[in-house]
């Protein structure tokens, strides 16, 4: 097995995110093999023998794997512990007897579709920038959006000097007071929704993720969560697999012109519609009429077939 780095074979036991388990690698508190580990340091899984403050750390068999989804409420953190004492997401998930990571962020003052996961496999290709997975948001912001706003919002924006990717907004519901937007982000930039609305003046009054690639929020209340059934972790899986295969394929979509061999030009044919055929039968005609019948065409009259026969 290719070796990893000791803090990322952490993330993948669902022992500890990757900054706490610096944190522990520097404490002393992990050795590889009997000896201190030191940050950085790169180990096999299948050969290397890890302890974290004496206990052997070993990655989870794929069927001891727990995803769940959270409708997370507002107030509370996306982490495992907070440093100001703020409540955190996984509070939320007590009753489970396994610690489990957030995959992603989702704001404090944000709500809806959270996942979390001991499977480090599938949150690093999740949160990785390559396999990026459709996230869609419900945003219901102060005043009566007008469409020319909608338009501003799906063009290309800076955030924070970032040329972010276009985002597919649709005007869900618009009053005099508030308007409901729903927001696809193909990118996962910090508070994005939220500073694309403040560059318009666009005040939000709630933020809820509704969507994550194949998976919805559906119709569970809020604070409580459910668990990903095995189809449902796979259609994840799959959709961030293929969404890397469309980053790798998108620089060929966009070779410059002159880099391609030219191609022979083509007549243009237009289509035809009933107008210009019909428009066509006419010309024909009015040039027909016009026309002397061809000298070959004509035949000699009994007269003139008669001159100079002797009768």
């Amino acid at each position: 097995m290719e070796p990893i780095r000791l803090q990322k074979y952490f993330t993948d036991c669902g022992v500890l995110s990757r900054r706490a388990a610096e944190a522990e690698i520097e404490a002393g508190h992990v050795t590889v093999n009997g000896e201190r580990a030191t940050l950085g340091q790169k180990i096999d899984p299948e050969v290397d023998r890890v302890l974290w403050k004496g206990q052997e750390i070993k990655p989870p068999r794929k069927k001891d794997h727990v995803t769940v989804l959270l409708n997370k409420p507002a107030g509370f953190v996306t982490t495992t512990s907070d440093e100001e004492g703020r409540p955190c997401v996984t509070d939320l998930l007590s009753e489970l007897n396994v610690r489990l990571y957030p995959v992603g962020r989702l704001d404090m003052n944000s709500t809806g579709l959270l996942l979390l996961t001991n499977d480090g496999e599938l949150a690093n290709l999740l949160t990785h920038p390559r396999h990026h997975v459709p996230k869609v948001y419900r945003v219901t912001v102060g005043g009566e959006v007008q469409i020319p706003t909608v338009r501003k919002l799906s063009a290309p924006m800076t955030i924070d000097g970032y040329r972010i990717r276009p985002v597919k907004v649709d005007l869900i519901e618009t009053y005099e007071h508030k308007s409901v937007l729903e927001m696809t982000l193909s990118e996962g930039r910090n508070r994005q929704i939220r500073k694309m609305c403040a560059a318009l003046d666009l005040h939000v009054l709630s933020l809820e993720r509704i969507a994550m690639g194949p998976i919805v929020l559906g119709h569970l209340p809020l604070d409580k969560f459910r668990h990903l059934a095995p189809n449902e972790v796979e259609a994840l899986r799959n959709a961030a697999i293929k969404a890397g295969e469309q980053v790798v394929d998108k620089p060929q979509a966009f070779k410059p012109a002159t880099s391609r061999p030219s191609a022979p030009a083509k007549s243009f044919t237009p289509k035809k519609t009933a107008a210009t055929t019909g428009r066509a039968a006419s010309a024909r005609q009015r040039k027909d009429s016009g026309k002397r019948a061809p000298s070959a065409a004509k035949k000699p009259t009994g007269n003139r077939g008669a001159k100079g026969v002797k009768s």
